[in-house]
C-alpha cells in the first residue's frame, strides 16, 4: 500500500474515496501470489530442481529452490507491483 501511496497518489485516492483500496489491494495479492507460484515452478522445472536432488544433496537442493524463489519475487516485483 505504501507504494501507491506515494507513487500512485491519484490512483491511491480514488480507491480510497471510493472504497474500493482493500478489494483493490486484495486483488493485487492475489495476483501477485499466482504470478510467484507459477514462477518458481517453472523456473523448478527448468533448472532440474527435482525430487531427486532433494534425496540426493537437500542443501544444493534448498539452495536452488531459495534462489529460484528470489527470483520470481524480484519478477513479480517488477511485472505487477512497481509497475
Amino acid at each position: 500500500m505504501w507504494y501507491i501511496r506515494e507513487h500512485k497518489k491519484t490512483l491511491y485516492t480514488s480507491l480510497l474515496t471510493s472504497g474500493k483500496l482493500q478489494s483493490y489491494l486484495a486483488d493485487v495479492e492475489e495476483q501477485a501470489q499466482d504470478l510467484f507460484d507459477r514462477l518458481t515452478k517453472q523456473r523448478t522445472e527448468r533448472d532440474g530442481i527435482t525430487e531427486k536432488l532433494k534425496a540426493d544433496n537437500q542443501i544444493q537442493w534448498v539452495r536452488q529452490k531459495n534462489i529460484c524463489k528470489m527470483q520470481a519475487e524480484k519478477m513479480v516485483e517488477h511485472e505487477l507491483i512497481f509497475n
